[in-house]
């Protein structure tokens, strides 16, 4: 079994228990809090810090993981608030992608031109950048490597383009 599915077993699980547990008559029906960070992010200024120009730029990033988005299927499908919809309609339209800004390098860093290995470069470039960016709060959410996306890999097909 893959850990995702591992995850998501737990989570019904966790839901099976809090639903079955004994209540008191006079209690009213039982309640599953889901935390959520803010989806509004912080503004946004380029850093200079890799030499080479900066753009900010838009990306997509995550907004839900499958564990996170099954717990919340699981909590709409309680509530009777799917409204017909599948899993697969559910997570596209309550768990999807959206769009973040976050500030990547345009062009390989002066300090990394000479490279002979042009992936290398560009990952350095990249690092150096994505690094500059923590301070700013520049990244725009995204961590350095994801499932499915990332800075990383936002960052290597700007600078292919």
């Amino acid at each position: 079994m893959q850990i995702t599915g591992r995850c998501t077993c737990w989570a019904v699980a966790a839901l099976f228990a809090v639903f079955e547990a004994p209540v008191p008559a006079d209690a009213g029906p039982p309640s599953v809090v889901v935390a959520q960070a803010s989806s509004t992010p912080a503004p946004v200024q380029p850093p200079a810090a890799t030499g080479a120009p900066t753009t900010v730029a838009p990306a997509e990033k995550s907004a839900l993981s499958i564990p996170a988005c099954s717990v919340k299927y699981l909590e709409a499908k309680i509530a009777g608030k799917l409204q017909g919809r599948k899993w697969v309609d559910f997570r596209r339209d309550e768990c999807g992608r959206h769009e973040t800004s976050a500030v990547f390098p345009t062009a390989i860093a002066p300090k990394y031109e000479n490279e002979k290995d042009l992936d290398k470069a560009r990952t350095k470039t990249c690092a150096d950048q994505f690094t500059a960016n923590k301070a700013t709060n520049g990244n725009g959410g995204l961590v350095w490597v994801e499932k499915d996306g990332g800075y990383y890999a936002e960052c290597i097909i700007r600078l292919k383009g």
